[in-house]
């Protein structure tokens, strides 16, 4: 069993940089990989960034390429999402999840655990 909690989303104006974290407890951190997925109202969820367990592979949406940087601290047992250059488009609550890496670039099918999401607002 694996306890996600999100935190620092926020409302942020266009051009501006929000981080979030996201920390775990429960398996051992290190042995999972991680990502995070993102909703806006009315849309569908979506795939945003993921990082194997050891930090040495990631992979992004192609939405937020050269934007969204992810890492992890293996130990804090937290996974950051820096969001830099954010737009209006980026609102939406913001997931992290847990579940094998092959899985991630997808809505979020597959994925074993999820946290409650944070809401990141980008005001133009």
């Amino acid at each position: 069993q694996v306890q996600l909690v999100e935190s620092g989303g926020g409302l942020v104006q266009a051009g501006g940089s929000l981080r979030l974290s996201c920390a775990a407890s429960g398996r051992p951190f290190s042995t999972y990989a991680m990502g995070w997925f993102r909703q806006a109202t009315g849309k569908e969820r979506e795939f945003v960034a993921a990082t194997s367990w050891s930090g040495g592979s990631t992979r992004y949406a192609d939405s937020v390429k050269g934007r969204f940087t992810i890492s992890r601290d293996n130990t804090k047992n937290t996974v950051y999402l820096q969001m830099n250059s954010l737009k209006p488009e980026d609102t939406a609550v913001y997931y992290c999840a847990v579940g094998p890496y092959s899985n991630y670039g997808g809505p979020g099918y597959g994925m074993d655990y999820w946290g409650k999401g944070t809401l990141v607002t980008v005001s133009s």
